[in-house]
């Protein structure tokens, strides 16, 4: 039995958040619109809740365990922080893109759509799980955000003027993200080491997992010893979400992760 309703619910949440979109981009010339995009945005996020809840409820455990079910967390996350940033800096193209890859991380799901499983191994039957899996993947939508942020300045680099504010944003995303993930490393240690005696083994999934968390590192270091440079902060904050990417779906399709323990089942 596939998920009860999710193409109902996240059709109505993506038209929602096109409207929106649409409403951000016309507000320019219709001040009044931003007002109407903002609830729209608030509407889709709170219909999407709505379903996460009565999925969450179904399957008598947190949907945390498929790759299917990670996206609908990146879907709900990424709206939010886009939002909030919006509220906060006023970057329209910002939302709008949080937005955009929001819907398509929907339309992954109504196109690879996932059966009922409430099936859960013993090690995931932690009080770790949930903290875990969580703060992981608020991680990495604000990460995503940040990464949204290193191409748009890049594409200014190159093609138009560069705004230094941009940096100051993608900065701030980073710092969030980053202490998210660091607590999501500490969690998962904590979590290894209750499940299988150890806190860390080096299994491929942790190893791109520090990976990611050096490659974060990297940019903050880059941008505090070299505060006046633009081109390498960008460059390198582009790269660290490649490698955030091999991390989180990539490491499924490396022949020495398929009897690691924390590849997500599909």
């Amino acid at each position: 039995m596939v998920w009860i309703n999710f193409p109902v619910y996240a059709t109505i949440t993506i038209v929602l958040w096109a409207i929106s979109i649409i409403f951000y981009t016309l507000s320019a010339k219709i001040k009044i619109l931003h007002v109407f995009a903002n609830i729209f945005v608030l509407l889709g996020i709170a219909v999407f809740i709505t379903f996460v809840t009565i999925l969450w409820m179904k399957l008598e455990r947190p949907p945390f365990r498929t790759l299917g079910e990670t996206r609908l967390w990146y879907a709900l996350f990424l709206p939010v922080i886009g939002i909030v940033t919006y509220i906060r800096w006023k970057y329209k193209w910002f939302i709008s893109y949080s937005l955009g890859m929001a819907i398509l991380f929907l339309i992954l799901n109504i196109a690879h759509p996932e059966n009922y499983d409430k099936a859960l191994m013993p090690a995931l039957q932690s009080p770790w799980f949930v903290p875990h899996v969580v703060v992981y993947i608020f991680a990495y939508a604000l990460l995503a955000a940040s990464s949204l942020v290193a191409l748009k300045g890049l594409y200014l680099l190159y093609f138009k003027e560069f705004q230094t504010s941009l940096l100051k944003l993608a900065d701030n995303l980073v710092y969030i993200g980053f202490a998210f993930l660091t607590l999501g490393l500490i969690f998962g240690a904590l979590w290894a080491k209750e499940a299988w005696g150890h806190y860390w083994t080096w299994d491929p999934k942790e190893t791109w997992a520090f990976l990611t968390w050096m490659g974060y590192m990297i940019y903050m270091h880059y941008r505090y010893h070299r505060p006046a440079n633009i081109n390498g902060p960008l460059w390198t904050l582009t790269l660290a979400f490649v490698i955030l990417l091999i991390a989180w779906f990539g490491v499924n399709y490396l022949p020495s992760a398929q009897s690691s323990v924390h590849v997500y089942s599909s």
